[in-house]
């Protein structure tokens, strides 16, 4: 194993080292820039449901432009090395997939209850308004969806380990709303795995 591989290239794998470099530069805006500035691109970009009524694309887009915590936070070196061996095995395009639809579905399985338990009366309006974004729906996502690529021996350990985490960060009850969406998007990426298994015998020809 030639460990360069574990990291992306702008040859070998094009999406997962060009999105690392826009995460890198909004990094570094968050560390820079005017924290007031910061504040309101982040509120920009929040996956709330107040945004997700009235501007989805554009929020679903720009919340993955971001990493919480820095560049050097765990998600973020799981963001480049799980996308990266992803990547080298069933391609860009079908990589990006597998990303966006974690971040997606993980986010309105999230914030759609929300914004029904606000209509019912069951929570508060400033729920409508909370601070959402970051690449780790996707990513945990995309941690589900390798795992079903791997050879047996490697898939449930690994499997095990991310899954215990999360559900030890949700019994924690620090950001339950959040924690339950990284569950929900690894079940994600573990239901993909007919479809990332046909991919790569796919890429394989």
């Amino acid at each position: 194993m030639r460990p360069w591989r574990l990291l992306p290239t702008p040859t070998g794998t094009p999406f997962t080292f060009a999105y690392a470099v826009v995460l890198t530069v909004t990094s570094l805006i968050a560390v820079y820039a005017d924290p007031a500035l910061v504040h309101a691109l982040h509120q920009g970009s929040s996956t709330d449901v107040a945004h997700l009524v009235h501007t989805p694309l554009t929020v679903l887009l720009a919340s993955g432009l971001w990493t919480a915590g820095g560049i050097l936070a765990p998600y973020t070196i799981c963001f480049l090395l799980v996308l990266t061996a992803l990547e080298r095995r069933i391609g860009g395009a079908r990589t990006a997939v597998v990303f966006l639809l974690g971040h997606v579905l993980a986010t309105l399985a999230t914030e759609v209850p929300v914004g029904l338990a606000v209509l019912a009366g069951h929570l508060p309006d400033s729920s409508l308004h909370r601070l959402d974004y970051g690449v780790s729906f996707g990513v945990a996502t995309s941690i589900g969806a390798l795992t079903g690529l791997l050879r047996p021996w490697l898939r449930w350990p690994v499997l095990a380990l991310f899954g215990s985490l999360l559900v030890q960060d949700l019994l924690g009850l620090a950001d339950p709303l959040t924690d339950w969406g990284h569950l929900i998007a690894l079940v994600i990426g573990v239901g993909l795995w007919p479809l990332v298994r046909r991919w790569r015998t796919a890429s394989a020809h």
